[in-house]
């Protein structure tokens, strides 16, 4: 006999949803106090742990515990506490590591965000300059600490989406790229090595760049130019391809407008724009990118974009969208041609 499973109640489907601020939270701390570092070599006490990292025994017991509850930690008979798969990554030696992108999540500028969701809805103006007075992008540069934090984040998540990017695409026609607001340099870094004819540029801020030589692109840096400046004026001209991943959804219309008209001003005859983003569908089927989408409305006041918002974008800057590429990762390829 098959018994169906029933869904919960409404009011226990909802409680179940709110109550994911508080998972958040917890194994935010974990891995701000680097808990799942400590339990690599075996099993450990929270009493053992309290003495090595400064912390109240029983309340970080209770913090251990709860992590437990959802398979980040493990609780042995004994009260001690192993490692598990989903701890594995929040360690700062794991490849890839998620540790950054954890305590981002637990700092005070990115709950203080969120709580004023209200007030981006009914303005469409982001967060950050409600709170701070300034830009996401000007917080970072006024608050270094933060910025390494989000910093270290964006590497993270490129350790996962990279090799599916550059998987995905075949970069064998393609002689140079410039990938534009390329942070440290990992996504260029993960094409160069899998493509030994290419030669790249990365291109961002100057106090970007200034900590990518040492970065990812080191092995690489034969075939290697760094570069700084404003994409939102012009980008380093005469190369087959101009990508960029996680940029375009940073920015509204207006300003996307502008970076990828600087590229199709500085390309190459026959090249090609690559655009590394999340590509929203219809429907109301879950879909992580739909609560991206609202972060990118509350901190740098951009957005996640459907098929024909990309279209219409490129239109207007001078490509004309060819064909939409999905990797094995949340994101889409979305290219484009000189129109």
């Amino acid at each position: 006999m098959n018994v169906e499973a029933q869904a919960p109640p409404p009011h226990v489907g909802i409680l179940q949803i709110l109550g994911a601020s508080h998972i958040v939270g917890a194994v935010a701390c974990l891995a701000q106090l680097g808990i799942p570092d400590f339990v690599e070599g075996g099993p450990k006490s929270a009493v053992e742990l309290a003495s090595q990292i400064g912390a109240q025994p029983q309340a970080l017991y209770r913090l251990m515990r709860a992590t437990a509850c959802v398979g980040i930690l493990s609780e042995g008979p004994d009260g001690k506490f192993s490692e598990t798969p989903m701890s594995a990554v929040l360690r700062s030696n794991a490849t890839p590591s998620l540790r950054a992108f954890a305590i981002m999540g637990g700092r005070e500028w990115h709950g203080r965000g969120w709580s004023h969701l209200e007030y981006c809805v009914r303005t469409g103006k982001q967060a950050m300059e409600q709170i701070y007075g300034v830009p996401i992008f000007e917080y970072f540069k006024q608050n270094p600490g933060e910025g390494k934090i989000f910093n270290d984040t964006m590497t993270a998540i490129s350790t996962t989406d990279s090799p599916a990017v550059a998987a995905a695409y075949s970069f064998a026609a393609i002689r140079s790229i410039v990938d534009v607001g390329g942070g440290h340099g990992l996504l260029l870094a993960t094409i160069l090595e899998g493509n030994p004819h290419l030669r790249g540029t990365l291109f961002d801020v100057p106090h970007v760049v200034q900590g990518a030589a040492n970065g990812p692109l080191k092995t690489v840096m034969d075939r290697c130019a760094l570069s700084s400046g404003d994409m939102f004026c012009s980008v380093p001209a005469g190369a087959d391809a101009y990508i960029m991943k996680h940029i375009i959804h940073d920015w509204p219309d207006d300003a996307c407008i502008k970076i990828l008209t600087a590229c199709r001003k500085g390309v190459n005859s026959g090249g090609k724009l690559l655009v590394v983003d999340t590509v929203i569908h219809p429907g109301n089927d879950f879909f992580p990118g739909k609560f991206l989408d609202l972060q990118m409305l509350i901190f740098p006041g951009g957005c996640e974009r459907t098929e024909k918002q990309f279209r219409d974008l490129f239109s207007a800057s001078g490509w004309q969208l060819s064909r939409i590429i999905p990797t094995s990762a949340m994101d889409s390829i979305v290219e484009g041609i000189p129109a």
